[in-house]
């Protein structure tokens, strides 16, 4: 089966990253660690911006802008997945064959400002979405802290259940 990406330079994507049979492999901070020193050392040769992450105990959502003359999104991610499989603890994989990361990965190329905050709002707002936490606040891996931190929002945003306008909606 040929998948058809989307091939833009310089836009932004939307990615959901799934753990091999969505195993808890990236719940605990160790881990976590192990994953941001991948995405620094694949941003060092292949520079993107991390526009708002998340990273839940089997999958990832985050929003990355690649650089204007580059769309190059496959190679980054193979190359994440491969420098936090050779660096994680073995003791997460049973065997040398067992994987740690399901083949594929959602992406989805964002469309304008609205399609962004959608989706930042929609990364911010999963932690809350699976029952890990009660506000957005709560949870420690998750780009809301410098959200909050840079004033776009305040710290009970998300709380006591509250649906927010967008969350979900494709």
């Amino acid at each position: 089966m040929k998948y058809r990406r989307a091939f833009a330079p310089g836009a932004s994507f939307f990615f959901t990253v799934v753990t091999h049979k969505r195993l808890p492999i990236l719940a605990g901070a160790e881990t976590v660690e192990v994953l941001r020193s991948a995405l620094r050392a694949v941003r060092l040769k292949r520079p993107f911006e991390i526009d708002a992450m998340i990273v839940l105990p089997n999958h990832i959502h985050c929003i990355w802008t690649l650089p204007p003359d580059d769309a190059d999104f496959s190679t980054r991610w193979r190359l994440v997945k491969t420098w936090f499989t050779k660096h994680c603890d073995p003791a997460l994989r049973p065997t040398d064959k067992t994987q740690l990361w399901q083949h594929r990965y959602w992406e989805h190329l964002i469309r304008d400002e609205r399609d962004f905050q959608n989706h930042v709002e929609y990364i911010h707002y999963n932690p809350i979405k699976h029952g890990l936490a009660n506000s957005a606040i709560e949870w420690p891996y998750s780009s809301f802290h410098n959200y909050v931190k840079n004033g776009f929002y305040s710290a009970d945003w998300g709380s006591n259940g509250v649906a927010l306008e967008g969350i979900g909606q494709e």
